[in-house]
Formats: C-alpha cells, structure tokens, sequence
C-alpha cells in the first residue's frame, strides 16, 4: 500500500467518531486502573508516551491529507477557471505569487465585487482592464 493510500485510508478512519470513543473509553480506562497501580510514575508515563507518540504520528498524517487535498483542489479549480469561456488564465499560476501580491489579488477581487462586477455592471473587457492595470501597478 503506498504511503499516501496508507495516509487516506487512517485519515478516515481517525475522524469517526467510532474512533473518537475508543480512544475515550481507553482513557477512562487508564484513570480507573490508576488505584490498582497506586497512581506511580510508570502508570503516569503510559499515557504521556502514549499520547506524544499518537500526536507526533497524526501531525505527519494531517499534513500528507492536507496537502493531497490541497493539490486536489487546484487541479479542480485549474480545470474550472480552463474550461470558463471568459477566464484570467493569469490566475493559473497564483502559487508563484509572493503573499504581498496574492493580497492585492484579493483585494482587488473583492472592489470588483463590490463595484458591480457581482452584479453584471462591469464587462469582461472592464475586469480584464483593470486586471492588467493592477499588474502594471504591482511590477512598479
């Protein structure tokens, strides 16, 4: 099984709430098995082991899902702005952006939203317009 399948498939079983009990009831366990072992420190140390080992595994794990259904989500987004007729193809290429310029990008969006375009005002050719106008700003 390869590493990211291996990661998909313990990803959706981690977020059961199946799962979520199990590691619940094993904890009530632990609590109730501490009188038999008169609360010392080894009884104490099974469940920080335990727990540190499981966090530092699971950050490893959410990282390798995360970033699949990241590049999941581009490909998606990728073929959504392609296949639009009237489309920035520009915008294909926004992981190169440095954050500064990704900000203006948003920004802009947003004043385009605001300023008609969500409501058909402005036309294609005034977006692409402006578009190109802010990329002149930003290489100043």
């Amino acid at each position: 099984m390869k590493f990211a399948q291996f990661c998909q498939w313990l990803s959706n079983h981690a977020g059961r709430p199946q799962t979520f009990l199990i590691a619940l009831l094993l904890i009530v366990i632990w609590g109730l098995t501490g009188p038999w072992f008169h609360y010392n420190d080894t009884w104490q140390l099974i469940i920080n082991t335990s727990t540190t080992i499981i966090t530092f595994l699971m950050v490893f794990l959410i990282q390798n899902t995360q970033n699949r259904d990241n590049d999941i989500i581009h490909v998606k987004l990728d073929e959504l702005i392609r296949a639009t007729k009237h489309t920035e193809m520009s915008v294909l290429d926004l992981e190169d952006m440095d954050s500064k310029k990704l900000q203006a990008l948003r920004k802009e969006y947003r004043a385009l939203a605001e300023g008609g375009q969500a409501e058909g005002l402005l036309s294609d050719a005034e977006v692409k317009a402006h578009r190109e106008q802010q990329l002149r700003d930003q290489q100043r």
